[in-house]
């Protein structure tokens, strides 16, 4: 198992929260899931339980500074380690407005919640892992090319502030032992609401593009972060996993 004995802070236990988090308990991390919904973190924690992984369970606001690092601090001192910490709470972004026609609140909400949730818990897992001189942290997202014809608003925006976080992140971490990797997929379907208005042609634009005919899966993610968390990728720093399925050519 790639992760045996390795303790893993995943926040955000929406659908590509759930695959991180059961690719980690695949690989034997113990699974400590955050979020702001207690159902929704019971509901995969069950999923979690019953695929065999170990998991804790703590509601948490990813927004709340004082709240992330006391979840970190309790970690770190029950557990003994935080080895890999991963955000993947909800941006919150607004899309299909014309950013001519969007209001500043709707366009910098997906903005201000990537970069504060990114760097409050980044920051938080870094204090214990810059002790510990060892650790992983995974960012997640995307950084292509304009969309034609689909109005993304702020969304590819928080995503490139987070990937320039991300290397920051990495330079000042690296001297100490500490790894920063991105995940970068090329939009994942299954994280599209089923009653969203134009879901259809949207899939359709995100499979287009892509060599393999088809986009990455929540399986595929959570494989790919279990990967980027492990030892076996212990040379790989500052830079991000392609797992686009050749929609974005590095």
């Amino acid at each position: 198992m790639l992760l045996r004995n390795k303790n893993a802070l995943v926040y955000g236990a929406g659908g590509i929260g759930r695959a991180v988090a059961l690719g980690f308990a695949r690989e034997g991390a113990t699974v400590h899931l955050a979020s702001r919904t207690p159902a929704r973190l019971e509901t995969v924690a069950a999923d979690v339980r019953a695929a065999g992984g170990t998991v804790s369970t703590a509601v948490v606001d990813a927004l709340d500074e004082a709240a992330v690092d006391a979840h970190a601090d309790a970690v770190a001192g029950e557990a003994g380690s935080v080895d890999v910490s991963v955000n993947l709470v909800s941006v919150g972004d607004v899309q299909g407005t014309p950013l001519a026609e969007m209001s500043l609140r709707d366009f910098e909400r997906p903005v201000h919640q990537a970069v504060r949730t990114t760097f409050l818990t980044s920051k938080a897992a870094a204090r214990h892992m810059v002790r510990q001189k060892s650790g992983v942290i995974l960012t997640f997202g995307g950084v292509g090319d304009p969309l034609h014809g689909y109005y993304i608003g702020g969304f590819q925006v928080a995503l490139s502030a987070v990937d320039m976080l991300r290397k920051q992140l990495a330079a000042e971490l690296g001297p100490h032992g500490v790894r920063v990797v991105g995940l970068k997929t090329g939009g994942i379907p299954e994280t599209i609401p089923g009653g969203f208005e134009g879901r259809e042609a949207l899939v359709a634009s995100l499979v287009e593009p892509t060599m393999l005919g088809r986009t990455a899966t929540p399986d595929d993610v959570g494989n790919a972060a279990a990967f980027a968390a492990s030892d076996r990728a212990a040379s790989i720093t500052a830079s991000e996993l392609n797992i686009t399925c050749g929609a974005i050519v590095d």
